[in-house]
């Protein structure tokens, strides 16, 4: 299964309606779906697949990097008030937009909300928030959590060497290698308090089965949040890459299956991320 490649610009691999390992959706099972964020089709192939694994009767939960994690009392509280209405849950539990970590594209996200609302699945945010990861990029964990979770979320011992040194590559590339040395280390704090977060949200719903909808670099099985869940829930994890041609080939390896796509059309984002520093 590991490395699993298949070349899916259209819905399934070239002949099959389904990909071999949509077999392990279903039960207890952990499964993480990446994406880029503004690949349209990233996210239309995730939905089908999504689609035949409940129609196939899956009910796992529904965790989301796009939520903050402490605004699920208002996700909660916005599916008692309108219970068919996603937009209802985004409008009151997502960030506003033009304020940090509030811009996400959410007609690609509303669908996997409208499938939680037509399942009655729950729906858990999952990320922590960007206000709290700069904190943390600036000040350490200790600047948003207390000794204790710090612990419980496994922040609290040395990362591994390798650890640190794959995520301050993928740090440096996923800013255009335009950040100043001295930046990246507290910027890979803030990628690893995410993921610790995440796999903590994962655990708790573990029991029943979840889904993590998120983007590539968390889902990736050797540095992202598979890593800070305990080995036996690694064991029934499965992790999919949903990359663009441009993804180097070696990339494939970090996760359980690949499925790669057309790219989006974007104008190159380093452009503007290099104006932007300037």
């Amino acid at each position: 299964m590991h490395g699993l490649v298949c070349a899916a610009v259209l819905a399934g691999c070239a002949g099959a309606p389904r990909h071999d390992w949509e077999t392990r959706l279903n039960g207890n099972a952990i499964v993480l779906l990446g994406e880029n964020h503004d690949n349209a089709e990233h996210h239309r192939l995730r939905l089908e697949v999504l689609h035949r694994a409940f129609a196939s009767g899956w009910r796992p939960a529904i965790a989301m990097e796009q939520f903050d994690h402490e605004r699920q009392v208002e996700m909660d509280r916005a599916r008692q008030q309108q219970p068919r209405s996603a937009q209802h849950v985004i409008d009151s539990a997502s960030p506003p937009a033009g304020v940090r970590g509030g811009n996400w594209h959410w007609a690609y996200y509303r669908p996997f909300i409208k499938l939680a609302i037509e399942y009655g699945v729950p729906l858990i945010a999952a990320n922590l928030s960007t206000a709290d990861t700069v904190k943390v990029v600036r000040g350490g964990y200790a600047a948003v959590f207390d000794a204790e979770t710090i612990t419980l979320l496994g922040l609290s011992t040395a990362v591994p060497a390798e650890l640190q040194s794959a995520q301050q590559r993928e740090m440096d590339d996923g800013h255009c290698n335009a950040m100043p040395p001295s930046a990246l280390p507290g910027m890979v704090r803030g990628q690893l308090a995410r993921d610790a977060l995440m796999a903590s949200v994962l655990a708790r719903h573990a029991s029943r089965g979840v889904v993590l909808i998120a983007g590539n670099s968390h889902v990736r099985r050797d540095i992202g949040v598979p890593r800070w869940l305990s080995p036996a829930l690694r064991e029934r994890t499965l992790t999919v890459g949903y990359l663009e041609p441009g993804a180097p080939a070696a990339l494939d390896a970090s996760f359980d299956a690949v499925l790669r796509t057309a790219a989006s059309g974007r104008s190159d984002p380093c452009v503007a991320f290099k104006k932007h520093l300037k």
